[in-house]
């Protein structure tokens, strides 16, 4: 682990590295430093906000529920939602998560692919900044914790 990370920090690093790679075969040249970056941010923030927006929402329904990040058997992240007395609800692969959010099958979505190229091609963080928040605030993303949301307040 870096010195500094927690282990949070660490699997959705590795996490990151992974979605990059899967970017990279998609878009092909493109500088490697760049796509990592660009996908560590996303999964970075995608995860923080799932799992917080699950928090949130549970909480306001009366059922507050618990996200907490764990690493799984292999060492990947897993989202663990858990009821007040610890009772696991649900587990989530990151890995999955990801997928929903920015891939249908195999094919990166339209409205994210659109998104990701402008940061690919972006000439200054500013630029990039706005094009992964639009991909971020994109529909498939942003739809990303409904059917999560409503399997845990059933």
């Amino acid at each position: 682990m870096l010195v500094g990370m927690t282990t949070d920090e660490h699997l959705l690093l590795h996490e990151g590295d992974r979605l990059a790679a899967e970017l990279a075969r998609r878009f092909g040249g493109a500088d490697t430093e760049r796509l990592q970056f660009i996908a560590r941010t996303l999964t970075f923030n995608l995860v923080q906000v799932f799992m917080a927006t699950i928090e949130d929402v549970t909480r306001r329904a009366g059922k507050p529920y618990r996200a907490l990040l764990v690493a799984d058997e292999i060492g990947w992240p897993d989202i663990v939602i858990v009821t007040a007395d610890g009772e696991v609800r649900e587990r989530l692969p990151v890995t999955a998560l990801l997928r929903q959010a920015f891939f249908s099958g195999t094919v990166l979505r339209s409205a994210v692919a659109v998104h990701l190229q402008a940061a690919v091609e972006a000439r200054n963080e500013h630029l990039t900044t706005r094009a992964l928040v639009s991909c971020l605030k994109s529909k498939p993303v942003m739809d990303v914790s409904r059917p999560f949301l409503t399997r845990l307040l059933h």
